[in-house]
């Protein structure tokens, strides 16, 4: 079967959904927002309000400013997100970077000496040598112009400041687990085992991706749940019917690095104003129990 839909004007956009039960109180602005946000970014926030996913058919009252309000609400809660996975991504990389160079020394991560799977450590050395190639950031660029005859990465805590969160991870998690640094970072950030950790920061990092993307966070199951952390050393949650794939599972694990990498943060505080800014939104949805605010992380 080939695809053979034609573009459609925007007028006919909110005409094709009125006729499937969509309600509009506002069309001039439905319009202006059609124009500047458009109609498949919002089908994941009018998607549960179908009652026939197939026909695409709504349920009744459905109305196209409570779309509007999902949409809103989402983009407000990914800069909430990005912020706080800033600040777990620059720890992250500062702990590697400083743990693993003073042990190991500046080019320690160019050696597959320290790492379990030597294929992955080659492919993830090449994905560095990537970044660095096209790194526009001014250290790397002096580095390259005054060390012309070392055919060296720049050392570790320039190299590694140009990677992603998302290769920071996979370095992290291939290293032997003789290691005593991967053991320490762990530990000093309260989840003890390192496959806790390695877990969720591969979790952190697809989250780090949907908001960069402006993609949506509401209402989405994730591919890659961190795993469960039921003992914690630190004030954590009850686990106990925790959705996995939930953006909730994931937030919870950021906001327990956080008591570490930046206590006293108001992350709390703001997803407290933002759930009180959007009344309607079903945080169930997104994964958080009813009694959210009373788990001892979120107390702290």
């Amino acid at each position: 079967m080939r695809f053979n839909k034609r573009p459609i004007t925007i007028k006919d956009q909110i005409q094709l959904l009125e006729s499937r039960g969509l309600n509009f109180t506002d069309k001039l602005f439905a319009e202006h927002f059609l124009a500047h946000v458009s109609y498949y970014r919002l089908v994941g926030y009018w998607w549960p309000l179908q009652s026939d996913k197939i026909n695409h058919t709504f349920k009744p009252n459905s109305q196209f400013s409570t779309v509007v309000d999902l949409y809103n609400f989402d983009r407000e809660l990914r800069l909430i997100v990005f912020n706080m996975i800033e600040r777990i991504e620059i720890g992250i990389r500062t702990q590697l970077i400083y743990n693993l160079s003073t042990t190991y020394g500046a080019w320690w991560f160019e050696s597959g000496t320290y790492f379990n799977n030597k294929y992955y450590w080659s492919q993830h050395l090449q994905s560095i040598q990537k970044e660095i190639s096209r790194s526009k950031e001014v250290f790397i660029l002096e580095h390259k112009k005054k060390y012309t005859t070392d055919s060296r990465c720049p050392p570790a805590w320039k190299s590694l400041e140009v990677i992603s969160l998302g290769l920071l991870s996979k370095l992290y998690g291939n290293l032997k687990n003789q290691i005593p640094e991967k053991k320490r970072i762990a530990k000093d950030l309260g989840v003890g085992n390192h496959t806790f950790l390695t877990s969720w920061l591969q979790s952190i990092s697809v989250v780090r991706n949907i908001c960069a993307h402006h993609s949506r966070l509401w209402n989405r199951n994730l591919s890659t749940p961190p795993k469960v952390l039921k003992k914690a050393p630190k004030p954590f949650i009850n686990t106990t019917g925790l959705n996995q794939h939930s953006f909730y599972a994931v937030l919870c694990n950021m906001q327990y690095l956080l008591q570490t990498i930046s206590p006293n943060n108001r992350f709390r505080q703001r997803i407290e104003d933002l759930l009180t800014d959007y009344p309607n939104i079903d945080i169930k949805a997104m994964g958080f129990s009813s009694n959210w605010k009373n788990e001892p992380l979120w107390m702290n």
